[in-house]
């Protein structure tokens, strides 16, 4: 089967045909889903979601969501629902966490710093429950090194994870590599322009690519639209079932069959979200 390793089942885009989608899913071969919060808000929600497609679900404040609620609110209210569902086997990793260094209202001095202390502290809370963390990485890889390498020369390393839809340059990403990461790949490898992703999803170990669809954003190019498009209602909503054909997309930059890449991006989940071995054996 095939292992979407980040979608946002929860979201409100769903809310409508969450039944419908998740079929849809299971009928493309996608037999298990992980589905990341991104606020306190959402820990219920990606949690019910979860248990809905017997998937599996993440803890974590999402940078874009940092100002939602007040800091210490909010890292209590993660430390609380950590502990509340630590015997849960679908509780698989602390996120989406991490730094985002692009969305414009994030970038002022108090933002950047209201960021970084949020990562760090989740960081803290990943390592105390032993959990893996999956980062959201948007123009941040390098912020996000300086922290894992900062826990990792502490002796208090983080268990590893996955740097969902990675951007970054290849000396970014061995360096994730290197600290037990591995990276996500989903529908922006799908476009011919997107030149640095789909040569790094061609030429990286063969251990170190887990697909993503982050549903329902990061369409691939056949579901995209064009902003003028979706002013005049066009829909662009990404689905679980995308996966096996954005998987396609990386069967051609490999030179694999459909076969390799599920077997190989399922063992480099596995690897990376090791709790998900109970929901699939």
């Amino acid at each position: 089967m095939w292992l979407d390793t980040h979608c946002h089942l929860d979201a409100p885009e769903f809310d409508a045909d969450r039944a419908d989608v998740i079929s849809r899913a299971l009928a493309s071969g996608v037999g298990l889903m992980v589905v990341p919060a991104v606020s306190s808000a959402t820990f219920h929600t990606s949690r019910d979601a979860a248990l809905q497609c017997h998937g599996a679900y993440a803890l974590g404040i999402h940078p874009l969501y940092v100002r939602q609620e007040p800091e210490e609110a909010a890292l209590q209210a993660l430390a609380s629902a950590l502990k509340a569902w630590r015997d849960d086997p679908r509780l698989v990793a602390v996120g989406e966490i991490g730094l985002d260094h692009f969305v414009p209202e994030l970038q002022d001095e108090a933002g950047k710093a209201l960021q970084e202390r949020m990562y760090a502290a989740q960081l803290e809370l990943a390592v105390a429950a032993g959990l893996p963390v999956i980062l959201h990485v948007r123009r941040s890889a390098d912020g996000l090194l300086k922290h894992l390498r900062r826990l990792r020369d502490a002796g208090r390393p983080v268990a590893g994870g996955i740097a969902h839809a990675f951007n970054g340059s290849e000396q970014q990403a061995l360096a994730f590599l290197a600290l037990g990461f591995k990276l996500g790949f989903g529908g922006a490898m799908t476009f011919d322009r997107a030149l640095q992703i789909r040569r790094l999803a061609a030429s990286l170990p063969d251990d170190a690519i887990v697909l993503e669809t982050d549903a329902p954003d990061i369409p691939p190019h056949w579901l995209y639209q064009t902003a003028q498009a979706r002013a005049e209602g066009a829909r662009s909503r990404n689905e679980p079932a995308e996966l096996p054909r954005i998987a396609q997309s990386l069967a051609d930059l490999r030179g694999w069959s459909l076969a390799q890449v599920q077997a190989q991006t399922t063992a480099n989940a596995l690897r990376a979200l090791p709790r998900l071995a109970a929901l699939i054996a």
